[in-house]
């Protein structure tokens, strides 16, 4: 398999498992609740689903920092989850206040992933007798 072959079934892999991961953590969850002492309203998620979901995405980000490397990771993750979250948000949202949220999301998924992935890619290159 040639290295453009690979770099380019791995960026595939990569933002399908990226997208997958938006998918089985946050999409299927799209209530609101609200306090009935306070008023205060909370969600759509639980703080469970984030955690789950970050936690998977630190697994997809080391796995592709092995592999593939944080020039790659870091834009496909960053643009494949935003990309998910967003057609999400702005279905829901007539605010336009997803924009404001996809702007967020890009930046917290592209610092996150390129943190995990540079760090799994320096592990890999570190010589064993260290």
């Amino acid at each position: 398999m040639t290295r453009l072959a690979r770099t380019l079934l791995g960026g595939l892999i990569l933002a399908a498992a990226t997208v997958g991961t938006w998918f089985a953590w946050l999409s299927w969850d799209t209530g609101y609740t609200v306090d009935p002492q306070t008023g205060a309203t909370g969600g759509p998620y639980a703080v469970w689903q984030v955690a789950g979901c970050v936690l998977t995405l630190g697994v997809v980000a080391t796995a592709g920092g092995w592999w593939l490397g944080p020039r790659l990771v870091t834009p496909v993750m960053a643009v494949a989850f935003t990309a998910a979250w967003t057609v999400h948000a702005a279905s829901i949202d007539d605010s336009g206040l997803w924009a404001v949220g996809a702007g967020l999301v890009l930046i917290g998924t592209a610092a996150g992933s390129g943190v995990v992935s540079l760090a799994a890619h320096r592990l890999r290159r570190r010589p064993s007798g260290s």
